[in-house]
């Protein structure tokens, strides 16, 4: 029988350990050194039989087996022992430790891609941010350039990622509600007023409708007379995870992977600085994935992208270096730093063994990391600080190249000033006080560390194989495999949860009553101007320019693939796109258009 006391802590009646119990849990791979047998014979047997094992921690789940010990899990649900020696890592781990490992700087780079990690280059520090109207964002971004962010990463609101324009009755309820409205060429020169796109760098999250905001983008850097070539960011442009997780599509699975492999090829000739795509782990996370899945996942949207841009004809190496990756940072401290060492060894395998990449910055697993919404609470919501800054450190002693902290009130609303200026100094003290940046992959070598690393490798390339199996990532989308194991591992955790075997401060213990703090609130009004502005808009542009535009790109999208169904259409729609903003249109005319040729879709 087992009692919950209210600290939090499963007290046992009795537990029984023995001593083969204790010696099979101290290694998975070999049998445990006279040094460790002796270890449990002398010190822990009788530390045990004092005082059983029974901490729980809100990163780390525990339940008992039927003889009462305790079974400490991560976040993930994966096992944890007690102890991780040598015995735990394979038996020629000494003799080779360049394949394991390698150095900083020279593959498979586990322990980072830059030779002098963060001691050349900190990451840079962009704080995810946009709410009501492109003027009332523009001026949070002057503000957080002037407390020192070194990036910009756009937040769009529903109806943008949709593809709808704030007068569209679809929009009701939600223009500027949890990010920037942006329905026009107009807009978007708004959002970016007084800010040099030449010298700023700008990740856009955005998916369905990311070739028309980024042609926005475009041509408000062409009208501050910026050269493209010198443009640098990043475009999420992931539009496989959003049939796996976020459901913000608009076409099916094939036309848009066809309007992302048009933005790679476009950005390999005419922006050679600019990140097309970021293949995106984080929102695959936030869906309820395990640790696990979300690298597997990812990687492999990775590899579907790259088998579509080959089919188009591009050569690897020409577009490869510049694909970029997006990752959760969670709770649990170990896995989330494994899982990025993993990442980078993985996808340096996939490009040199399965493509045959000759660059080797086609071989970089260059990534960008969010600190985990999930995980925020709306309960006692300045505990989010301490959950942030925890998860911050993993990314960076996991080698991010760029980090955005949450604000500690994003359960409740878009972030105030002062939660985004305590997210934005979260980095900075961990960059300049905390001494971390000093060394390259401090934690590299530890044996836990490289087991839960090489443990995450084998099990990604399990996942690797069953999709192959499928007939790639779209393929396994359409039958809902991705979809159906993050639905189950989602209902693990959070029966977990519900069940007191994983702790949530503030939620499932150490629950208090506080006053809520104060919060960021988008009113109707927002909707009121964008509809003026494109009242304003419709009335002072040439409709006929609009409209020949519009039917060209219609045209243009209406190329049929060559030679088999699922290939990728010779035409590219982003210098059609680009004519349309520059004539204009709108962004919901523009998806319009796109919709009219390629129709929507449902998940079955």
């Amino acid at each position: 029988m087992l009692k919950r006391p209210t600290n939090g802590r499963i007290m046992p009646d009795k537990a029984i350990h023995t001593r083969d119990s204790l010696l099979a849990d101290l290694s998975s791979n070999r049998h445990p050194s006279a040094e460790e047998t002796r270890w449990v014979r002398e010190t822990l047997e009788p530390a045990l039989a004092k005082a059983p094992e029974q901490a729980i921690g809100a990163a780390t789940g525990v339940n008992r087996d039927q003889a009462g010990n305790a079974r400490f899990t991560t976040v993930s649900g994966v096992l944890i022992r007690r102890l991780y020696t040598e015995a735990d890592l394979p038996e020629d781990w000494n003799q080779n430790q360049g394949e394991y490992l390698g150095l900083p700087g020279q593959p498979p780079y586990t322990r980072g891609i830059h030779p002098t990690g963060y001691r050349g280059r900190l990451w840079t520090m962009r704080q995810f941010s946009g709410f009501a109207s492109p003027e009332e964002t523009n001026l949070r971004y002057k503000y957080l350039l002037a407390g020192g962010a070194s990036g910009l990463s756009v937040a769009f609101d529903l109806p943008t990622l949709m593809g709808c324009d704030s007068d569209d009755a679809k929009s009701e309820g939600e223009v500027g509600k949890c990010g920037v409205a942006i329905d026009s060429i107009e807009d978007m020169e708004a959002l970016f007023a007084g800010i040099p796109l030449d010298s700023t760098t700008v990740s856009m999250t955005i998916n369905s409708p990311a070739s028309v905001l980024w042609a926005m983008y475009l041509v408000v850097a062409e009208r501050q007379g910026a050269d493209w070539k010198l443009l640098s960011g990043t475009l999420q442009n992931d539009i496989l995870k959003e049939y796996i997780a976020q459901k913000e599509y608009l076409y099916p699975p094939a036309p848009s992977m066809r309007l992302v492999i048009d933005t790679i090829e476009f950005g390999a000739r005419h922006t050679p600085r600019f990140n097309p795509i970021s293949i995106s782990g984080y929102h695959i996370r936030e869906a309820g994935s395990t640790a696990l899945q979300e690298l597997a996942f990812t990687l492999y949207d990775g590899i579907e992208y790259v088998e579509w841009a080959l089919r188009r004809g591009l050569a690897v190496d020409d577009f490869a270096p510049r694909l970029s990756f997006f990752f959760n940072a969670h709770n649990d401290f170990f896995e989330e730093i494994a899982k990025y060492r993993a990442a980078r060894k993985i996808w340096y395998r996939v490009m040199t063994e399965r493509f045959g990449a000759k660059n080797p910055r086609s071989t970089w697993m260059r990534f960008h990391t969010q600190t985990a919404g999930v995980s925020l609470t709306a309960q006692q919501p300045k505990n989010n600080i301490a959950r942030v800054a925890l998860q911050a450190l993993a990314a960076v002693l996991g080698g991010t190249q760029s980090l955005h902290t949450d604000g500690f009130d994003e359960a409740l609303a878009l972030p105030t000033e002062d939660a985004a200026r305590i997210a934005l100094r979260t980095q900075q003290i961990l960059a300049h006080e905390s001494g971390v940046a000093d060394v390259i992959d401090p934690l590299g070598g530890a044996y836990f560390i490289e087991k839960l690393t090489l443990d995450m490798e084998e099990g990604a390339f399990r996942t690797f194989a069953k999709i192959d199996a499928m007939g790639g990532m779209v393929r396994a989308i359409e039958a809902g495999y991705p979809q159906k194991e993050i639905a189950e591992a989602s209902y693990a955790f959070q029966h977990a949860v519900e069940a007191g075997e994983k702790i949530i401060v503030g939620v499932n213990q150490y629950a208090m009553n506080e006053p809520p703090p104060r919060i960021l609130y988008i009113d109707e009004s927002v909707r009121d101007a964008q509809a003026a502005k494109l009242k304003k808009l419709r009335a002072s542009r040439s409709g006929e320019a609009v409209v020949r535009a519009l039917d060209a790109l219609r045209r243009a999208a209406d190329e049929q693939p060559q030679p088999a169904p699922d290939s990728v259409a010779a035409a590219n729609t982003m210098p059609f796109i680009l004519d349309c903003v520059r004539a204009r249109a709108t962004l919901g005319e523009v998806c319009g258009a796109l919709n009219q040729v390629f129709g929507g879709w449902e998940e079955v």
